[in-house]
């Protein structure tokens, strides 16, 4: 699946964020090596996709921290808070430009919540038509 294909914007920015915080959180756990993630990890990838993908926020999306809806499982919520407590202040050599507007965005102060079923997409259709 390429993943560019679905998000655009701000939701693109926020996944490649997070693909290259789980690169990192995989190369020094996991022993991966060319870019290339572990299955788990990608499984973890491909979930935070469809999660973005799904956002009610669309391209307004605040960052995880900063979101008033859950939208993660418990048990990916938490896998998300590991990567990003390990790759977070790591991310800062590889990927300064990157880490340096995710720390700026989550100085914003984050919408209020979404009106209900409200999605993403408007985007997927326009994509698969």
């Amino acid at each position: 699946m390429a993943f560019e294909q679905l998000l655009t914007g701000k939701l693109l920015s926020e996944f490649k964020t997070i693909s290259a915080m789980v690169e990192i959180y995989c190369k020094a756990h996991h022993k991966s090596t060319g870019g290339e993630v572990c299955q788990d990890c990608q499984e973890f990838k491909e979930y935070a996709h469809t999660r973005l993908d799904r956002c009610p926020y669309g391209q307004d999306k605040p960052t995880c921290n900063k979101c008033p809806v859950h939208c993660y499982k418990p048990h990916m919520k938490q896998k998300a808070r590991e990567i990003m407590i390990f790759a977070g202040p790591r991310m800062l050599l590889p990927h300064p430009i990157m880490a340096i507007r995710h720390l700026l965005s989550e100085r914003k102060d984050a919408p209020g919540k979404p009106p209900a079923e409200s999605s993403n997409r408007h985007l997927r259709i326009k994509v698969k038509s």
